[in-house]
């Protein structure tokens, strides 16, 4: 897994840092950095040397390291303007370098003319520390450079959003990439098509860092700990899977959660339901029966889609909790929840995983607002339960404070019946005898490369390669190759 750390943890640690190294030594590194790759980005369109080259400087030590990447910049032949935002405020030892180097600083109303002529244009207007929307002159500056069509590199983070929520309360920089210095943040991963591709440089704080205020699942997590069938195992071995979804208004969501559960390689998978026969019909393997007390044992329960608010619902689920086993609550059990205070109680404490999107977080734990992490992480410690907070960025926080965050690479699971599909992988994994947490995190990554290649044609690209998301009966049957494809991407 790779960490994210928040702005206060990185500029702690770096006060640290400061202290200890020669003045100037970390913003020289980082700017280095910077530098290196705004000439890759040049490159690609066409060369350096000669190219023209514009930042945004505004005060502090973010405009700083735009500046002295502008320095290193000169001396590989590239034009470069400093467009001075707060003359007052800007890094003096970098903007004496650049002009020395032979650049030249000018103000915002020249700087708009120099910024839509430019090969690039770098962001160095607010940093980490930054709060709110771009200011004028350069919220004016940064709209136009995007009409013309001119690359951004945003420095550390894009200016505009913020460090620790990815929210954007108004004008912002959309970069086309990023470079940030010494660690990621959860701008990175919250906020990614604002970023764009994200380069760390590294400028020494790693070993001085604290624990991460979240996590990303990597392929390496899921290949490492997705089960694969032994020698010895057998059916029952490899996790018993009971799925109680469905009804006679949602017959789908029954297929689609069970099916699920069977290609996320449970060794058997148990239904139970009034969709019994339409299950049976599409998936003859499955053991499906009409009642939870027909269903036999199994190592876990998936609950909640399609399955209604009423009290046909409320039964069902209640009889799901009497089973004392990992459970995966989703959709309908959700609302369930939300409504009857006996059923909070009864999953508080218990290996549960909870899949909420932001109305239904809301209904049950109260409004998303900015800070999805924090959020997710209230409502784990409250409810006392693993929380998956469903989004293009997903969070998974446990009642112990872990956080683990998924920015899907695209919008392709935002089709209907794709979360009854999750709901059914991560009841395969509980089954399977992984802790909520790490199965709906491994669940989450598989499943998002499942919508990605059903929405391709379940084959890997470098592209886009598709204009719309596939059906969720495409994604759910794309999970083989989604397990596939993270098991060769770890090697």
């Amino acid at each position: 897994m790779k960490g994210v750390w928040t702005a206060e943890q990185i500029r702690t640690t770096e006060a640290v840092l400061l202290d200890r190294a020669p003045e100037g030594a970390l913003m020289r590194r980082a700017a280095f950095g910077l530098a290196t790759h705004a000439a890759r980005m040049l490159a690609e369109r066409g060369g350096v040397s000669g190219s023209r080259v514009v930042l945004l400087v505004g005060a502090g030590n973010n405009g700083g390291d735009a500046l002295w990447a502008g320095v290193t910049l000169r001396r590989r032949g590239v034009g470069v303007t400093a467009v001075l935002l707060d003359p007052d405020r800007a890094h003096p030892a970098g903007l004496a370098a650049l002009v020395r180097a032979g650049g030249r600083a000018v103000d915002p109303q020249a700087g708009l003319v120099a910024a839509t002529g430019a090969d690039l244009v770098v962001d160095g207007i607010v940093g980490i520390s930054g709060r709110g929307p771009l200011r004028e002159p350069a919220a004016t500056i940064v709209a136009a450079v995007r009409r013309a069509g001119i690359p951004l590199l945003a420095v550390d983070v894009p200016s505009g959003v913020d460090t620790d929520t990815g929210t954007a309360p108004g004008p912002a920089v959309v970069a086309d990439a990023t470079v940030t210095f010494g660690a990621p943040k959860p701008v990175h991963v919250l906020a990614r098509s604002s970023c764009g591709p994200v380069h760390l440089v590294d400028i020494g704080l790693g070993e001085h860092l604290p624990e991460p205020r979240a996590h990303v699942v990597e392929a390496a997590d899921v290949a490492a700990r997705w089960p694969v069938p032994g020698p010895r195992d057998d059916k029952y071995t490899q996790g018993v899977t009971g799925v109680a979804a469905g009804s006679a208004t949602y017959p789908g969501a029954a297929v689609l959660a069970t099916g699920a559960a069977v290609l996320a390689t449970s060794g058997m998978v148990r239904f139970a339901g009034s969709a019994a026969a339409g299950v049976r019909a599409r998936w003859p393997e499955v053991v499906a029966t009409d009642a939870i007390g027909e269903a036999g044992r199994t190592q876990s329960w998936a609950v909640g889609p399609g399955i209604g608010t009423d009290d046909a619902g409320r039964a069902l689920l209640s009889a799901v909790l009497d089973r004392d086993v990992p459970l995966c609550v989703d959709a309908d059990a959700i609302t369930l929840l939300a409504e009857h205070a006996d059923l909070r109680s009864a999953v508080a404490g218990r290996p549960v995983v909870i899949t909420p999107h932001d109305r239904e977080f809301a209904r049950l734990a109260g409004d998303v607002g900015d800070d999805r992490i924090a959020a997710a992480v209230r409502a784990a410690r409250e409810l006392d339960v693993t929380v998956l907070l469903k989004g293009n960025a997903t969070v998974v926080a446990d009642p112990g404070g872990r956080v683990m965050v998924h920015a899907a690479d695209s919008s392709w699971a935002a089709t209907a019946g794709s979360g009854d599909v999750l709901t059914g992988m991560i009841g395969a994994l509980l089954a399977a005898g992984l802790d909520p947490w790490w199965a709906a995190g491994c669940a989450c990554l598989a499943h998002g490369l499942a919508a990605d290649l059903a929405a391709r044609g379940t084959r890997p690209t470098s592209g886009t390669g598709a204009t719309a998301p596939a059906p969720a009966s495409l994604l759910q049957a794309a999970v083989p190759d989604a397990l596939r494809t993270l098991r060769a991407l770890a090697r």
